[in-house]
């Protein structure tokens, strides 16, 4: 294991992203059951749908540079 401060901090970051990603699907799932079970409008449900969107693009943004980052190492 290498004792890059580069490599930890995309390690770091890496987890960051594995935690948001696991938080922003277990959201998303307890919306739609909240949703369901206590008969929220369609607005209220697109809300909490462009909430988990926000997250999981979040994550997809932070990962995009993790990969861009260690290409930049290997090169």
């Amino acid at each position: 294991m290498s004792t890059d401060p580069d490599d930890k901090a995309l390690a770091r970051q890496g987890r960051i992203a594995a935690l948001v990603a696991a938080a922003t699907g277990l959201f998303w799932i307890g919306a739609i059951w909240a949703g369901n079970e206590w008969d929220w409008t369609q607005r209220t449900r697109a809300l909490f749908d462009l909430v988990a969107l926000a997250g999981f693009a979040f994550v997809l943004i932070v990962t995009f540079r993790i990969w861009r980052a260690r290409q930049k190492n290997e090169g």
